[in-house]
C-alpha cells in the first residue's frame, strides 16, 4: 500500500482550469510519480509537454462530463487527443440509453472509443451513481465484452462520487482482468485504501498530493 502514489490518476478538469493550474499539476505528478494526469482534451498537448522524460502518463476524457455525444464524435475525440499525446481515455457511456435499456448503442459507443484508441488503455465511466445494480452490472459487462482495459465509477460532476460498494460490485461483475478505477470523493489515503481493498486498482483525485502525505484533501473531486 505504500506504493499508493502509483495508483493515482492526478486530476483537474473543472470548466475554469487554468494553464497556471496545470502545470502545478504536473510537476506535483512527476515528483509524486502519480500514475497519470488527468485533463480536459485541450491541454492534452501542454500535458504531453510537461511531461515528456517522465514516467507520469498523460489521460485525456472523452465524451466528458455527461457522456451523451454520438459514438462518432467519441472516436474522433478520442483520435484527436491520441495525436495531442494522450496515453490513456476516460471515456463516458450514454447513459441516458442505458437506462433506456438500448444496450446495442451502449455497447457500439463503448466500442468505437476501444477502436479509436489503438493500444492506447481505456477506462470506461459508468457514471455509478445515476445507476441501479443492475444497469452497474450491464454496464461493466458490455465494457469488458467490447475490450475496455477498466470501468470506472464517476466523472466527479454528477450527484456522487465512488463508493466502496460500487468499487466491490464492479469488480465482482468484471473479475480479475479488467481495471476498476475508483474516483470522485477519494481525499486521504484512508479511503484510497479502502478503494483499494474493496478492489480498486486505479484512483482518480484531485487531492492526490493530500493523499500521499497523509493529510486530508478540500478538493470536491
Amino acid at each position: 500500500m505504500n506504493n499508493i502514489a502509483s495508483m493515482i490518476d492526478h486530476t483537474i478538469l473543472k470548466p475554469d482550469t487554468t494553464k497556471e493550474q496545470v502545470e502545478k499539476v504536473c510537476n506535483e505528478a512527476r515528483e509524486y510519480n502519480f500514475a497519470s494526469v488527468c485533463v480536459n482534451p485541450s491541454y492534452v498537448e501542454y500535458v504531453a509537454e510537461q511531461l515528456k522524460g517522465s514516467n507520469v502518463k498523460v489521460t485525456s476524457v472523452v465524451g466528458f462530463p455527461l457522456g451523451s455525444t454520438l459514438p462518432e464524435v467519441k472516436a474522433f475525440e478520442t483520435k484527436e487527443a491520441i495525436k495531442k499525446g494522450a496515453d490513456e481515455i476516460d471515456m463516458v457511456i450514454n447513459i441516458g440509453e442505458l437506462k433506456n435499456k438500448n444496450y446495442d448503442l451502449v455497447k457500439e459507443d463503448i466500442k468505437a472509443v476501444v477502436s479509436a484508441s489503438g493500444d492506447k488503455l481505456v477506462k470506461v465511466i459508468i457514471e455509478a451513481c445515476l445507476l441501479t445494480d443492475e444497469e452497474k452490472e450491464i454496464a461493466c459487462k458490455l465494457s469488458k465484452e467490447v475490450g475496455a482495459d477498466y470501468v470506472k465509477t464517476s466523472t466527479g460532476f454528477s450527484t456522487g462520487g465512488a463508493t466502496f460498494e460500487d468499487v466491490a460490485l464492479m469488480r465482482k461483475t468484471v473479475g480479475e482482468g479488467l481495471g476498476v478505477k475508483a474516483s470522485g470523493g477519494v481525499r486521504d489515503i484512508e479511503t484510497a485504501k479502502k478503494m483499494v481493498e474493496a478492489g480498486a486498482t486505479r484512483i482518480g483525485a484531485s487531492s492526490s498530493v493530500a493523499i500521499v502525505k497523509g493529510e486530508k484533501g478540500n478538493s470536491d473531486y
